[in-house]
């Protein structure tokens, strides 16, 4: 499995309107049930603010990860999102956020969900792979720029 095999166009947004982190991730959320693989919507939404609260999922460098765990899902689920304006995501470095990459893993699949969101944070760590992705207009630029990425990463 990689990135890429999770996204498809469908749940990927550019120049995502958004007035805060919350509205962030609710829009996220709502990306990715587009998906189809989420069963209870308003029980991955807890899951999500809930891991929030603990700390923020603001990594750093202008991105964010808001993920949790939860057999809400059919299956792993993601979305991402490049915003229209920074927001304030109380980000460890205290940058704001341009790009969230939404994560929900199934409750039985803790070692994949760790190697995602590792896979995740290190692409997302290349200055020249978020400058790629700031300049995608669309959604099938976004798959991609993550595609090409990954062509020299094993399957997770």
């Amino acid at each position: 499995m990689k990135i890429s095999d999770i996204l498809s166009t469908d749940v990927i947004a550019v120049k995502l309107d958004t007035t805060d982190k919350d509205d962030a991730i609710n829009k996220v959320i709502d990306l990715a049930a587009k998906s189809g693989k989420i069963l209870d919507k308003e029980k991955v939404s807890r899951t999500i603010f809930e891991r929030e609260k603990l700390v923020s999922t603001g990594v750093g460098k202008g991105f964010a990860i808001p993920h949790g765990k939860t057999d809400s899902i059919s299956d792993v689920v993601a979305a991402f999102a490049i915003t229209n304006e920074p927001i304030d995501f109380d980000s460890i470095d205290g940058e704001p956020v341009r790009f969230i990459f939404l994560l929900i893993g199934k409750e039985n699949l803790l070692n994949t969900h760790i190697k995602l969101l590792s896979r995740i944070s290190r692409l997302m760590n290349k200055d020249e792979f978020r400058d790629k992705l700031l300049d995608a207009a669309t959604p099938e630029e976004v798959l991609a720029i993550f595609k090409e990425e990954e062509k020299n990463y094993f399957d997770i």
